[in-house]
């Protein structure tokens, strides 16, 4: 994925700690940053995600994506009967 210069304002001490494990890590300092804010947003979650199921076809992809949100469904629907309420 192309990347885009930006600035940002952020401790010196952060920039240092980056730096320092950057140069640990054997990693561009940068890329401790945007690791940082992939897991922030949770997207380290979706690049796992994607990783493993790199070889699904667009149906089982699908599939994949409709099986987990009638999992969510009962889940919720079953916590909210477990507290004695229903939502309409």
């Amino acid at each position: 994925m192309a990347r885009v210069k930006t600035t940002v304002y952020i401790e010196e001490r952060l920039r240092r700690a980056a730096k320092q494990a950057a140069a640990r890590s054997g990693v561009h300092e940068y890329e401790v940053f945007e690791g940082a804010l992939k897991k922030y947003l949770g997207w380290d979650i979706l690049d796992d995600l994607w990783a493993r199921n790199a070889n699904l076809t667009e149906d089982e992809a699908m599939q994949l994506a409709y099986d987990e949100l009638h999992a969510y469904r009962a889940e919720r629907q079953a916590d909210e009967e477990a507290a004695g309420g229903s939502r309409g």
